[in-house]
């Protein structure tokens, strides 16, 4: 059965967010489509079903390489994402689970979109326009990655889209006003894109009805080494940023954007992260290990490499590019042997590791930070880069 294709056609123009109506070249963009031969191809198979009875599907791209990639409509969850090492084998560099009952059972955000609001906020508490909103206080106190029942748990309508460069597909949800505590009606888009050039472009896509906030990121945990076969301890990072974000002990800005200089948070030429993440420091300390975000040096320019991740062994190498302020890096601290993911690997400690680019923690309450206002009549609009290569 021949499929059928759309078209995304995105012009060299960065997708940002931006506090203004919408670009007419950008939306032009998003919205042309034409029909396309392609290598690359996409299927649909079922994954089970939601407690109500609701069915999943898995949606699997292959690009012309030969790299697979697997997105479930339950949280446009990734669930699993191949690519090749030194010696051309393909592996899956993500973690998960083998099944739905274990995304449903007990999932630390694995592969999931993230929204309304990536990461933390003070307390669940922000004010907008003079009023003050009060969101779910999930994470120690405070209001972490949306709510107990954010993007990650939401059913996602996904469509295929075929590009002249391997294939994407097309996710939608609408938010409903005050879902969360969140105000305003918000209609959100993002595509995953897997290109011919063993990319992973994500674009994401926002309008509301009321004034609200929006901070929205992916949550996949990498592990390069493929299928799991050992922590990322030994993998090589390198962040394109001279400073980073100090937290409190409940993991909260601080306010300070401090200098990375002469501390373990230095990335800026490739290091083990194992090689300083046990140093006594009081910021690895609040957060076990890495759990903070980098301001990046990009300023939003996706042709600039914000990250970069390498595995010695496997040779497999990943860059990040981002239209974002911001890069959370998360050593995978609260991995405590209790799940057993795909490959029968009980994921440990630091088995895994996140890099979500965003917009700064607790921004609603940090006015020196970046906004992240979303009004009517303006269009939320971010895009990330994963590029895997080998060396």
């Amino acid at each position: 059965m021949q499929q059928r294709f759309l078209v995304l056609l995105l012009g060299a123009t960065s997708l940002v967010f931006v506090q203004c109506k919408s670009n007419k070249t950008e939306d032009k963009a998003m919205a042309d489509t034409t029909r396309v031969e392609s290598k690359a191809r996409v299927a649909s198979t079922p994954f089970g079903k939601l407690a109500d009875g609701t069915p999943v599907s898995l949606f699997t791209m292959v690009n012309a390489n030969g790299m697979t990639m697997k997105v479930m409509n339950y949280g446009g969850i990734i669930t699993s994402l191949t690519a090749p090492d030194k010696n051309g084998n393909l592996e899956d560099v993500v973690l998960g689970y083998d099944s739905l009952s274990g995304y449903l059972k007990s999932s630390p955000y694995f592969g999931a979109l993230i929204g309304r609001y990536g990461n933390r906020i003070a307390k669940g508490k922000f004010t907008l326009d003079g009023k003050a909103y009060q969101l779910a206080q999930n994470n120690n106190g405070n209001s972490l990655h949306g709510g107990p029942n954010g993007f990650d748990k939401r059913f996602w309508n996904i469509e295929e889209h075929a590009v002249d460069n391997g294939a994407a597909l097309k996710l939608s949800y609408i938010s409903k006003d005050m879902e969360e505590g969140y105000p305003g009606n918000l209609t959100t888009q993002v595509i995953y894109h897997l290109t011919d050039n063993n990319e992973l472009k994500i674009f994401y896509e926002a309008t509301t009805d009321k004034p609200t906030i929006i901070n929205l990121t992916q949550h996949t945990y990498f592990n390069l080494s493929g299928n799991s076969k050992a922590d990322i301890l030994s993998h090589e990072l390198y962040l394109n940023a001279d400073k980073f974000v100090p937290v409190d002990k409940t993991l909260i800005p601080t306010g300070e954007l401090k200098n990375v200089s002469e501390t373990p948070f230095d990335f800026k030429t490739p290091t083990a992260i194992g090689s300083r993440i046990d140093k006594k420091d009081q910021q690895l300390e609040f957060g076990l290990g890495y759990d903070h975000c980098w301001v990046l040096n990009t300023g939003g320019d996706t042709s600039k490499v914000a990250a970069t991740l390498h595995d010695p062994a496997s040779g497999r190498v990943m860059s990040v590019k981002t239209s974002e302020p911001g890069i959370q890096f998360y050593s995978g601290n609260f991995l405590d042997g209790s799940i057993t993911g795909k490959y029968s690997t009980v994921y440990k400690k630091r088995y895994g590791l996140c890099l979500e680019t965003e917009h700064f923690p607790d921004s609603p309450n940090q006015k020196s930070f970046p906004p992240v206002v979303l009004r009517p009549g303006e269009t939320y609009r971010t895009q990330t880069i994963y590029t895997f290569s080998t060396k």
